[in-house]
């Protein structure tokens, strides 16, 4: 008897399985409507680059507008990198929802595969612009601040190029506070004079504002961690001032020590650490 109720269920299980894998199989390839999501998708996908596009042209809209050299200085370096950074992620993100506007099967592996390998080519784009503009971005705009900071000043007065100021001339035209400011490397200052008339126009920089080009691994990521002042200048004492530099990127350290005299002069000399 259950030899023969064994026999009489195999048969029918080899004749109810084909039947019930093919009906799976109809029901798993039954085509679903997605295009509702891959047109929101493909919209929100050119909002973002939109966007972010906007952004950049904004941000350079405004530079060129924006008068004055010194003027054009410190916006570029206080608002460049944040708004190329924020306009690039927001297009990131579109291209996310972009890649995923033409859905035609999906399943609860595929949203998973499909939402992993979105997050990770965001993430690894997102990482090599970052160091771009981290680390050799900066080379670039370093060029192009040095000459609006150093692009003669036209004189308000009689329409004509000023003249800047040596370290030691321009010493007559600050006061004592920003001499300080100067001796102990926390600000720069630039003068620039109209020889005709003697109108002066001076320039307030941070004296670190920008990372310099690292020794070891040459990118531009050696910043001042620490100032100390070895030694306090007298009126007949030439002092000293320690600088402490470490890489951002490579962990490098050098320490720079500079001359203080009496008055502004600074000589640097370098010793690495």
């Amino acid at each position: 008897m259950n030899k023969e109720f064994l026999k009489k269920t195999s048969m029918f299980l080899l004749l109810i399985l084909p039947t019930l894998v093919f009906a799976q199989v109809e029901e798993e390839e039954k085509p679903e409507d997605y295009s509702s999501w891959n047109h929101m998708a493909l919209n929100i996908g050119l909002v973002c680059a939109a966007i972010g596009i906007l952004i950049a042209l904004g941000y350079f809209i405004k530079l060129y507008t924006t008068k004055g050299s010194k003027d054009k200085y410190d916006f570029i370096n206080k608002y460049e990198i944040s708004s190329l950074w924020v306009a690039i992620i927001i297009i990131i993100l579109g291209g996310c929802f972009f890649a995923n506007s033409s859905i035609t099967h999906l399943t609860t592996m595929l949203i998973g595969v499909r939402i992993f390998v979105s997050v990770a080519m965001a993430l690894i784009v997102a990482v090599i612009v970052q160091n771009l503009l981290k680390f050799y971005y900066p080379f670039y705009i370093e060029k192009r601040l040095k000459v609006l900071r150093y692009q003669p000043r036209i004189s308000p007065k009689t329409g004509k190029p000023m003249k800047l100021l040596s370290e030691e001339e321009e010493d007559v035209y600050l006061d004592e506070g920003m001499q300080a400011e100067e001796n102990v490397f926390s600000v720069d200052y630039d003068v620039w004079i109209d020889q005709e008339t003697g109108y002066t126009q001076i320039e307030k920089y941070a004296g670190h504002l920008h990372a310099l080009q690292c020794p070891e691994c040459n990118y531009q990521t050696f910043k001042i961690v620490k100032e100390e002042i070895v030694k306090q200048p007298t009126e007949t004492e030439e002092g000293e001032i320690m600088k402490h530099y470490q890489c951002g990127y490579c962990g490098y350290k050098a320490r720079k020590s500079g001359v203080l005299k009496r008055q502004t002069k600074v000589e640097q000399s370098t010793a690495t650490a």
